[in-house]
């Protein structure tokens, strides 16, 4: 009971303390790194330099000098932790080599090969007393040891046994071992999080490289010195940011372990201290619309001469933040378009217009990336978040025409209420790359699987990062890896553009993309599903709105089918809802630069469904009712949303054969009367279903009509 007691008092020590306290010794602290492969190096070409313990050691000599820290390395490649397991640790001579060793601090890494179906499935009732067992066996050596485990490594895709088992033990493993620190209430350090966006970091899946076993020492160093860097914000947070009104407000960040978080907001004020991997959160009162307001941040140790560290954000609003995301349509800018002359001098008018630019730091366009361009999409460093500013004319003409008008629309009706606007669109992105790698693992890991060389992928997209990439697939190049990262392979954007907004509260979601996507529209409808629920689950947000823009007109065969499968996508999922652009398309160019009507359409939409505008937003809207006059064969169509309709052209009727034929078309109040002297007895009819469609059924708000498909089979 001594021992347990004294035990405790050592885990709740602060870890600065024992930093502290390994100053004044002169005797090393030895800290002992138990573990696996991956704690012993395995697959490292120079382990002696390269293995995370020995950084680990590098770390700890450069902050507290050398002969403070004495590290030992006790991996052994294929160690399980289950007793019964087919390579168990404490029958293995680096385990009582590190109990010789008496360390003072113990960092224990295992679980990875308990995945293995030679083991979990039959043993997994035992990991958790064989992992409380080993933890004793080392307070038995040194009753003063402190004791962390870790949460292990990912497992990647690539991996043999991925689907067939190791995807979904790997998960239960990590369960336990989170049970195990809650219960033996010693330290939990997180070795998946860092990692897990990094698989071109794990050439065979599992091990490592030298970058990643250097995160991991960071990793650890963090962990058992509580020093993270001191007061760090995040990027998304600056002077003049908009934050959003009307709820709960949460800020958050990292800082040492020793040090107290103290913010200020317009005579409020909130403190943190922060957990034992660095993060700290505050949270504050629910705020109106309004603003400027002066937010402070400081961090200061409990040392009376310590100075605090401050950062002071001026110029701070509440109101409504809107996420402008996508591919090429969305990124496209106000000087590319025709309105923007328009846009320029309306910008010149706004005063309550905030926006936050992340454009990618290099075009996917048909070039081979340089070095630095391959090194930086690697580090997830290829958007530049650029910073708050406000709607100036030198701004917005950076920054997306139709993310603009959106705002815009919403500036001049909202008029007390600032509107922040955020865009990361890249420009050929596919709707895989901004999906969150754990939701694709488990619902659709197929696409994960050498997406550039497989089927998933459109051809023309596979085949531009095949381009950029060329210096890394080269194997003479002194830049050779066949894991290297491209803003189009799956998961990378989610990884590279909405992880760095670290959950920033937003009103909604503009969304435009799908070019990228369009032969294969079943595929897609998976995927966007997919991503809305990921997008979801990243905010904390079931009923998250999303908006976002059909494909246009363009000469390409798909299309119209594709864009039948978005407006059934709208329909069918909560919060969804969706805008036509096939009215101002461009024949032979897919950025089509008429893009103010697609922004205002958009705030058309916002308005009505997420303000509660009593407007019309959409155009005239087919709601399945049908009826075919047998008197004339003609064809009877209801639609919402119909007033004031009017049309020439775009209808077609088909009968059991399947053969179009284009129809003429009448209104009749709320309908529309479809007739074609080819087609007797109809049973199908088709609107706009032409690549390039110059279709144009509208309401009284000028308002078009989606392309649609309809069986008149009752």
């Amino acid at each position: 009971m001594k021992i347990l007691v004294f035990l405790l008092s050592i885990l709740l020590a602060s870890p600065t303390a024992y930093a502290a306290k390994a100053k004044k010794t002169v005797k090393p602290l030895r800290v002992a790194c138990v573990g696996n492969s991956v704690t012993y190096g395995y697959g490292l070409h120079h382990r002696d330099r390269d293995a995370y313990p020995v950084r680990l050691q590098a770390l700890l000599d450069s902050a507290f000098g050398v002969n403070r820290y004495e590290v030992g390395n006790f991996g052994h490649s294929g160690a399980t932790l289950l007793y019964k397991g087919h390579r168990p640790y404490i029958k293995l001579p680096e385990f009582h080599q590190a109990l010789d060793f008496r360390p003072d601090w113990v960092v224990i890494h295992l679980g990875l090969n308990d995945t293995d179906p030679r083991n979990w499935p039959d043993w997994k009732e035992e990991f958790i007393p064989n992992y409380r067992a080993l933890i004793d066996s080392f307070l038995l050596v040194n009753p003063e040891a402190r004791v962390l485990i870790c949460r292990m490594t990912p497992i990647f895709d690539r991996h043999p046994r991925f689907r067939s088992g190791t995807r979904d033990w790997h998960q239960q493993v990590q369960e336990a071992i989170e049970r195990v620190a809650r219960g033996a209430r010693v330290q939990l350090i997180d070795l998946w999080e860092p990692l897990h966006m990094r698989p071109d970091l794990f050439p065979d899946a599992l091990h490592p490289n030298p970058e990643g076993a250097k995160i991991l020492a960071k990793t650890v160093y963090g962990a058992l010195t509580g020093d993270f860097g001191g007061l760090q914000l995040s990027p998304i947070y600056g002077k003049g940011m908009v934050l959003q009104r009307d709820e709960p407000l949460t800020l958050h960040g990292l800082a040492n372990t020793n040090q107290t978080v103290t913010v200020r907001l317009a005579g409020e004020g909130a403190t943190a201290v922060p957990a034992s991997d660095g993060t700290w959160k505050v949270h504050l009162k629910a705020r109106p619309a309004g603003g400027p307001y002066r937010l402070e941040f400081s961090a200061k140790t409990a040392e009376k001469k310590a100075k605090p560290q401050i950062v002071v954000l001026d110029s701070v609003f509440f109101g409504d933040v809107w996420l402008a995301s996508g591919q090429s349509n969305m990124e496209l800018r106000v000087d590319q378009v025709e309105s923007h002359q328009q846009d320029l001098t309306d910008a010149a008018k706004l005063k309550n217009l905030h926006l936050f630019n992340m454009p990618a730091r290099a075009r996917t366009d048909a070039v081979e990336w340089p070095d630095s361009v391959l090194a930086f999409t690697n580090r997830l460093q290829h958007m530049d978040m650029q910073g708050w500013t406000m709607a100036t004319p030198e701004a917005v003409k950076r920054f997306s025409a139709i993310a603009f008008n959106f705002a815009r629309v919403l500036s001049d009706n909202l008029t007390d209420v600032p509107i922040g606007i955020i865009c990361n669109a890249v420009g050929g992105s596919t709707t895989e790359s901004w999906i969150d790698r754990t939701t694709l693992e488990y619902e659709l890991p197929d696409i994960l699987r050498d997406w550039r060389n497989g089927d998933f992928g459109q051809a023309w997209a596979r085949g531009r990062m095949t381009q950029n990439i060329a210096h890394a697939l080269d194997k003479e190049s002194p830049a050779y890896n066949p894991l290297q990262r491209h803003p189009y392979e799956p998961c990378y954007l989610f990884e590279a553009a909405i992880r760095p907004l670290q959950q920033f509260p937003i009103k909604g979601v503009l969304w435009y993309q799908g070019e990228s996507n369009a032969h294969n529209l079943e595929l897609h409808t998976q995927l966007f599903s997919l991503l809305e629920k990921s997008w979801r689950c990243e905010w904390g947000r079931a009923d998250l709105p999303f908006y976002f823009v059909q494909l246009s007109s363009l000469n390409r065969p798909s299309w119209p089918a594709f864009r039948d499968s978005q407006r059934k996508l709208a329909e069918q999922l909560p919060n969804t809802w969706m805008v036509v652009s096939s009215d101002v398309g461009d024949i032979a160019d897919v950025h089509y630069r008429n893009k103010r009507p697609v922004g205002e359409r958009l705030a058309l939409q916002a308005l009505h469904h997420t303000y509660g505008r009593q407007l019309v937003s959409e155009g005239p809207r087919f709601n399945g009712g049908c009826r075919v006059r047998e008197e004339d064969a003609s064809v009877v169509l209801s639609f919402d949303n119909a007033d004031g309709m009017t049309v020439s052209r775009g209808f077609e009727l088909a009968a059991d054969d399947g053969i179009y034929h284009p129809a003429q078309a009448t209104v009749e109040g709320q309908t529309v009367v479809l007739r074609s002297p080819n087609v007797t007895r109809p049973a199908f009819v088709r609107y706009a279903w032409q690549p390039f469609t110059d279709a144009d059924l509208r309401n009284r708000q000028g308002l078009p009509a989606s392309t649609f498909s309809a069986s008149l089979h009752n």
